[in-house]
């Protein structure tokens, strides 16, 4: 049993903790971690996108498909790492560190 002024430090410890690094305390409470969308990968994707129907109008097809494609793989490489976390029940085993 902790003493009141230990209680109350390691209240303070945990609401620091929370402030600091919230990504980690939902992943030690077994909460599902979201992941932000990388804009600069969202905007190189819109870019190749415009860049490859520009190339389609111009009636270079081979260069906008190959754009079209590579706009496609970053798009999908976003869906993959923004994807809903997988739920774990409170008493499982916390997370490696992802290194």
């Amino acid at each position: 049993m902790l003493s009141k002024e230990h209680s109350r430090r390691l209240a303070q410890l945990e609401r620091q903790l929370r402030h600091d690094d919230p990504d980690f305390c939902a992943r030690m409470a077994g909460e599902p971690v979201r992941e932000r969308v990388p804009l600069s990968v969202a905007l190189a994707a819109t870019v190749i996108w415009a860049t490859a129907l520009l190339l389609a109008l111009a009636g270079w097809w081979i260069a906008a498909t190959i754009a079209a494609l590579w706009a496609t793989v970053l798009v999908g490489a976003l869906a993959y790492r923004c994807r809903p976390a997988r739920y774990r029940p409170a008493d499982s085993e916390p997370l490696p560190p992802a290194w």
